[in-house]
């Protein structure tokens, strides 16, 4: 009887109190960390199959664009499409869709090809049409991380100031 009597003020003790709302906190926490893993694995899986539809999600085949571009309305969310009007040192001006001027910055850093060559910034000439890879910054201007010159357009090929197909 004695043995029972000290289990009961066991249960009854702040110490069997504190023990239990640490039990309590420690499923509660791993409760919240499991949660934050099921919610990361659900987000990397939606964008591991986005990546994997990359091209049917904007408008092109699987296997890249066969006869050139055509005349797809693409995004250009952090980057440009146009042809060059102005270069300077460390800066383009280039007019894309709907004469849209937008300013690209130029840095050490920035990879610039034409073709397979790589290239300095001082090789680029206005009506050059380029693409152009970077992240916008609080001005409006494209610090480009990429720029890629692209082949010469079919003769008379020409869409509102943009060629209409890339030549390969």
């Amino acid at each position: 009887m004695v043995k029972f009597m000290n289990i009961d003020k066991f249960f009854q003790s702040k110490t069997f109190k504190t023990i239990l709302l640490g039990i309590g906190g420690l499923i509660a926490l791993l409760l919240v960390f499991k949660t934050g893993m099921m919610v990361g694995f659900q987000k990397a899986n939606f964008f591991c199959r986005w990546s994997d539809n990359y091209h049917q999600n904007f408008g092109g085949p699987r296997g890249g664009f066969p006869g050139g571009l055509g005349d797809k309305d693409f995004m250009e969310a952090n980057g440009a499409v146009g042809q060059i009007i102005k270069v300077a040192t460390s800066s383009l001006v280039i007019k894309g869709r709907g004469d849209v001027e937008k300013v690209i910055l130029v840095n050490d850093d920035t990879i610039i090809n034409r073709l397979k060559e790589t290239i300095a910034i001082d090789a680029l000439r206005v009506d050059d049409t380029v693409v152009v890879i970077g992240e916008p910054n609080n001005d409006g201007q494209i610090e480009a991380k990429l720029i890629r010159v692209m082949p010469e357009p079919s003769i008379g090929m020409k869409v509102d100031g943009m060629p209409k197909r890339f030549l390969r």
